[in-house]
């Protein structure tokens, strides 16, 4: 494909119209996008302004309620979905069903365990000596 006069004229007719490359190669036919730019970029065409991008406030996830992530269902059925009820403090669940994740130690049963464990210490050093 050769840039003839007409075809360089249509390019620039186009780019400043705001098409894209790929439609501009489209329109003249036998040309890729890539050669199209080159070309805008070798004729000195300004580049075109990029998209206007909205400023978005940044996200305040500490703010936002979070939901309870208990499954309910199965998640290959159409019914399935989450708990949704709002979340524990500090955990992915709301109370009832941390109720069921969770599971608490009595504290009762730790300090059995720990002097039931220094006894069988202190028998086991007895019997040493």
């Amino acid at each position: 494909m050769e840039w003839t006069e007409e075809r360089v004229e249509t390019l620039k007719g186009l780019w400043k119209n705001g098409y894209t490359a790929r439609q501009i190669a489209e329109r003249l036919g036998g040309v890729t996008r890539n050669a199209v730019i080159g070309k805008a970029h070798r004729l000195g065409l300004s580049s075109r302004p990029q998209p206007v991008k909205r400023e978005e406030a940044p996200i305040d996830f500490s703010k936002m309620a979070r939901t309870c992530q208990w499954p309910i269902g199965h998640p290959g059925q159409d019914d399935f979905r989450f708990c949704g009820e709002t979340a524990a403090p500090g955990k992915p669940y709301c109370n009832s069903h941390c109720a069921v994740a969770y599971r608490r130690s009595s504290s009762g049963s730790e300090d059995s365990n720990k002097a039931a464990s220094k006894e069988v210490t202190k028998e086991a050093s007895k019997n040493v000596a």
